[in-house]
């Protein structure tokens, strides 16, 4: 009978540790999602902030560049909107945050062309885009510690997910890897 025994305890040594092992799996994700959720917060008031900036800069005097440059970002904050609502819906798929990633890129570059464009307008809309840029520069290294938890709690969630024996449930269990920004 002591191998009885023996087996038993070994079975619910197994099952205790499954349920730890699941469980710290699910920590790790929701740690990924609660980071994201942070993260969402800042693009909404930076897709909000682009918008304002826009809407107080178009107007009868725009010039053919600046107004060019002006469809160039919001083209590029729609994507970026586009790509935040998939993201919000799948924020542990890889595809979704590389498309994040690529659409904070294209704003960044609109934006850059934007001010680039800007140069040659009448003072009113260098003034107006300056103090505007001001505010954008402020955001983004707001959120900058909010991206770099993230990225943190996206590396911890992969680290635990490829860790032997957990890596079987996250197999059996469904848990894929992600990706940071």
């Amino acid at each position: 009978m002591s191998w009885m025994h023996a087996f038993l305890l070994a079975l619910a040594i197994a099952l205790f540790w499954m349920v730890g092992a699941y469980n710290r799996l699910v920590r790790q994700r929701a740690a990924v999602l609660q980071a994201f959720g942070a993260l969402d917060a800042y693009y909404l008031r930076w897709i909000t902030l682009i918008g304002e900036c826009l809407a107080a800069l178009r107007g009868p005097q725009e010039d053919g560049a600046l107004a060019n440059a002006c469809a160039a970002v919001d083209a590029a904050t729609g994507q970026l909107g586009a790509s935040l609502a998939v993201a919000r819906a799948r924020p542990l798929d890889g595809a979704a945050i590389a498309a994040l990633s690529a659409g904070t890129q294209a704003l960044a570059a609109a934006w850059q062309g934007l001010h680039q464009h800007a140069e040659g307008a009448p003072q009113p809309e260098r003034t107006a885009l300056a103090l505007w840029g001001r505010q954008y520069e402020a955001l983004r290294q707001q959120s900058l510690p909010t991206r770099e938890a993230f990225n943190a709690a996206v590396q911890a969630y992969n680290g635990a997910i490829g860790q032997f024996p957990a890596n079987l449930l996250a197999w059996l269990f469904g848990f894929r890897r992600s990706q940071g920004l």
